[in-house]
């Protein structure tokens, strides 16, 4: 099985970031908007509808809020050709900020380089959607 590692640093304080992940049912909106147009819930299941309208129905494995660890696997709708997909985050500090860890096991081997770049991409528009939402200023309305 190859296993794919990519990380980055986040300017978000680890608590912060970790809630965004914890928050499952809101990938499309805290995560990754834009690349997901919506997610919800089913028991231990999240289904993940893309912006042209396909599923992924992923396991939420664990989410453990100690470790600041949430792992999930791809039970249906994988658009690669992978016969196992398991998947984790993990939100540890560095700092002020956050350092997150996206591990992703795969198979067969070759796909590899194909996840690698999915999750390297998906890692980036993390970290911008996640300082954005830091960044964001309320807007307020004056009578």
């Amino acid at each position: 099985m190859a296993t794919v590692r990519v990380e980055t640093v986040i300017d978000v304080p680890a608590a912060q970031v970790w809630e965004a992940v914890a928050d499952v049912g809101s990938v499309h909106r805290r995560l990754l908007p834009g690349r997901v147009a919506d997610a919800r819930l089913d028991g231990d299941a999240r289904i993940l509808t893309m912006p042209d309208g396909s599923e992924i129905r992923e396991l939420i494995v664990a989410l453990d809020h100690d470790d600041r660890r949430l792992a999930y696997a791809v039970v249906e709708g994988q658009k690669m050709p992978l016969t196992y997909h398991h998947a984790s985050f993990q939100v540890l500090p560095d700092g002020e900020r956050a350092r997150l860890v996206w591990l992703t096991d795969v198979l067969p081997h070759a796909m590899a380089p194909a996840v690698r770049a999915r999750t390297e991409r998906g890692i980036v528009e993390i970290r911008a959607a996640l300082e954005g939402q830091a960044t964001a200023v309320p807007s307020s309305s004056t009578s």
